[in-house]
């Protein structure tokens, strides 16, 4: 159950990290790739927020499998 638990955590994380890549890029702070469709484009901005989000939900699960 522990390695479920850290799939799942390692999973979360990156979900999270893409999550704010996209924000950056939506919001125009990141410009990378410079040749990226997502650069000042605010429905990425927000679409990283609900990744980050849902990321986060998933890190609090992946806690949860690891408790039992």
């Amino acid at each position: 159950m522990q390695a479920v638990a850290a799939g799942i955590r390692i999973v979360a994380a990156l979900m999270v990290l893409m999550g704010l890549l996209w924000i950056g890029q939506g919001t125009g702070l990141i410009h990378w790739p410079a040749s990226s469709f997502m650069l000042d484009q605010r429905p990425w901005a927000v679409r990283g927020a609900l990744l980050a989000i849902a990321g986060v939900g998933l890190w609090l699960a992946g806690r949860r499998v690891a408790r039992r």
